[in-house]
């Protein structure tokens, strides 16, 4: 597996990362004890660095990620998760505060049966308080590193400029930032941006080259946010590539790899599909998935960006305007 080094910190991690929402009920249903075996499956091949969170499965992902990495030798691989975003219960589910995200990191680390991780994570910061972010849950995770509990602290989230602009604010360090579904067939801004965030010494983690599920054959989740007329766009696609018994995932996975980011976060779930996208990231697209690919290209993603920038979040913020205020 290739490597690089992830901005100006010491992680030299693969190319090819695994995401740890597939551990979850996220994607759908899963199998723990095959989620188990795959992750050992990924770290023998040195596709060892793991991307989680609380928020994927309420700790589900965490709890099987212990499981798996609990007899491998803690520097064969890498870790990361994330604070603030937590619970489905609307009322609490973002909390940017110092202290939940202490409680969280000491929880995370529970869970995942190590003494550290190599990268915290502020998750999805555009549903955070802009200066709370800044003054309280920064500092903070820069109170677990210095306790010893991570190495590096990091921001996620769909917002590039959001982002953009908490690097430029922080007196925290950020060592690294982990953009989602920005490096793909429909919207591909991520690559305006990693320049900038390589000028200031920043790690790029490039995460969801499927789009959350858009760009393959099976298609999305139906929580998903993007809207009516890209899903139908994104199932054309996807009958064309059964038509020609080739996997849409394959040709966007490719398709993302070749951004200049220092890895990218693939939400695998077997080890055929490790083996699938090592295939196309070593020898490339064969023919027939070059063709296909140039079709779609020409007849679906030529429409310009094509995204769901702020869905989500105004989605929040009505329902949250909607309900009751909770009792005390």
């Amino acid at each position: 597996m290739k490597r690089k080094y992830l901005g100006k910190t010491d992680l030299n991690l693969p190319v090819v990362s695994v995401g740890g929402a597939a551990f979850s009920d996220i994607y759908g249903s899963f199998n723990e004890a095959r989620a188990i075996h795959f992750i050992r499956d990924c770290l023998f091949r040195g596709s060892n660095y793991i991307d989680t969170g609380f928020w994927y499965g309420q700790g589900t992902s965490e709890a099987v990620i212990g499981k798996a990495v609990e007899e491998v030798h803690r520097n064969a691989f890498y870790l990361g998760t994330k604070v603030g975003r937590y619970e489905k219960d609307i009322y609490k589910m973002f909390d940017y505060s110092a202290e939940r995200s202490i409680a969280c990191v000491d929880s995370s680390l529970q869970r995942l049966g190590v003494k550290y991780v190599d990268l915290i994570q502020v998750h999805d910061v555009s549903f955070g308080d802009f200066d709370v972010i800044l003054r309280e849950t920064l500092p903070a995770l820069q109170k677990v590193v210095d306790a010893g509990k991570a190495r590096y602290i990091g921001i996620a989230d769909y917002d590039l400029d959001l982002m953009k602009a908490i690097v430029e604010e922080s007196e925290v360090p950020i060592a690294a930032v982990l953009s989602y579904a920005k490096s793909t067939l429909l919207d591909n801004r991520l690559e305006e941006y990693i320049p900038y965030f390589k000028s200031r010494g920043v790690g790029v983690i490039n995460a969801a080259p499927t789009g959350m599920g858009l760009l393959t054959n099976s298609g999305p989740q139906l929580w998903h946010p993007a809207s009516a007329e890209i899903k139908s766009l994104c199932r054309q696609a996807g009958i064309i590539c059964k038509r020609r018994r080739v996997e849409l995932a394959q040709l966007a996975t490719w398709f993302s790899l070749q951004t200049d980011a220092d890895t990218t976060v693939c939400g695998l779930n077997c080890l055929d599909q490790l083996k699938d996208v090592t295939r196309v990231l070593e020898e490339g697209l064969r023919y027939e998935e070059k063709s296909v690919l140039r079709e779609l290209q020409l007849r679906y993603f030529n429409r310009g960006t094509l995204h769901w920038d702020k869905v989500e979040l105004q989605r929040y913020k009505a329902r949250m305007a909607a309900m009751p205020h909770p009792q005390e």
